[in-house]
């Protein structure tokens, strides 16, 4: 009986265990990733709806454009 009751009490606690993946919102057409803050390897670029950063890495980071002379 004991051993069913501990078979158990294991069950329930690996039910609530979260995955141990962890999986950020893509921005930028899913070059980025939303965060609460970017590695030492990402640039800024805008929020997310969910007010997180949008990170992109420093390679994928978008010129500015140039002024067009009209």
């Amino acid at each position: 009986m004991t051993q069913l009751l501990l078979l158990f009490v294991a069950f329930l606690v690996l039910v609530h265990v979260p995955p141990g993946r962890s999986e950020f919102k893509r921005c930028w057409k899913g070059h980025g990733a939303c965060r609460p803050y970017c590695t030492k390897y990402e640039t800024y670029m805008h929020l997310c709806p969910d007010a997180s950063l949008c990170c992109l890495p420093y390679g994928l980071k978008p010129l500015a454009s140039k002024p067009e002379n009209v």
